[in-house]
């Protein structure tokens, strides 16, 4: 008889079979330090991790290791912002960006420019994820390299409890978190906003191409649906925030990714670590709701993990 995790291990195997990637080997990584800045109640560090810009934010005080979020940014055709969303946020997130809303509530963020935005922004989405199809592997997959980048790098940087490192991010960065967990279990919790659907149900509805072309994945439908995905993280803590009236998380089809995350999280004997906040009259934007409910989440698991 095989063991409970026996499913789990098989599905990420599959998962990264269709991503083009080979099982993740944690290494140490070159991080090198370009900068520190103060900014208002938090600490700013310019990084370079194995070549990848990033943007490291700590809380001023305390010398203690703190829990971390790996911060994903968005898309939203900004290939110009990329990692400093963490800094300076976007139209479609509250204020104060994260970096300033995490500092108070003793929580790090890294955040790296992925393939195609910020520094790396010389790189064109649609012909980038063309080739890596061409070549056997994927762009998405290539961005959930890098993010497990960052996690081997959290795992080595003075001060950042390796224990407690959560994933965080909206739109594309919302996608990129469950994907992540689904295939780390380093990520400890995991809040999501804005682009949580069932992609079966987008395709039939014909909302399946407001995604970028980064999000193909040959073969997927046949093997996994969103929620099944997203319940590979089960039984750690996952948040998710949608609005209903977000053509890319119409309510049907979050309804069904919800389900079969929801029974994911069942299986696993842990149901209420996974929580589901949709907004009625909400379109693809971060609420003030949706605000309060991820400080609130990530604070009851900085406290739970510690």
């Amino acid at each position: 008889m095989s063991s409970p995790a026996a499913a789990p291990r098989a599905a990420r195997a599959r998962l990264e079979g269709l991503l083009g990637l080979a099982p993740h080997v944690p290494l140490r990584r070159d991080v090198r330090a370009l900068g520190v800045e103060d900014c208002p109640g938090y600490r700013l560090e310019r990084l370079a991790i194995d070549g990848i810009p990033a943007l490291l934010t700590r809380p001023s005080a305390g010398a203690a290791p703190v829990a971390a979020v790996l911060y994903i940014h968005a898309h939203g055709g900004r290939y110009d912002i990329g990692k400093r969303e963490l800094v300076d946020g976007r139209a479609s997130l509250q204020s104060p960006p994260y970096a300033a809303a995490l500092a108070p509530i003793g929580v790090a963020a890294l955040c790296l420019d992925l393939p195609c935005f910020g520094a790396r922004a010389e790189l064109q989405e649609g012909a980038l994820a063309k080739r890596r199809l061409w070549e056997g592997g994927t762009l998405f997959g290539d961005m959930l390299r890098d993010l497990q980048t960052g996690l081997d790098a959290l795992d080595g940087i003075e001060g950042i409890d390796r224990r407690r490192v959560a994933a965080l991010g909206l739109s594309m960065g919302a996608t990129l978190a469950y994907w992540l967990a689904a295939l780390d279990d380093r990520v400890s919790a995991l809040a999501h906003l804005c682009c949580f659907a069932d992609l079966a149900s987008l395709v039939a509805a014909g909302g399946h191409d407001l995604h970028g072309p980064y999000m193909t994945v040959p073969g997927l439908l046949p093997a996994f649906s969103t929620g099944t995905i997203a319940g590979l993280a089960a039984p750690r803590p996952q948040l998710c925030c949608v609005g209903l009236d977000d053509p890319l998380t119409p309510p049907a089809a979050v309804a069904r990714a919800a389900a079969d995350t929801a029974a994911a999280y069942a299986a696993a004997g842990d149901p209420r670590a996974w929580t589901l906040l949709a907004e009625s009259g909400v379109g693809h934007r971060e609420t003030p709701a949706m605000r309060a409910a991820v400080l609130a989440f990530l604070g009851r698991w900085r406290d739970a993990a510690a």
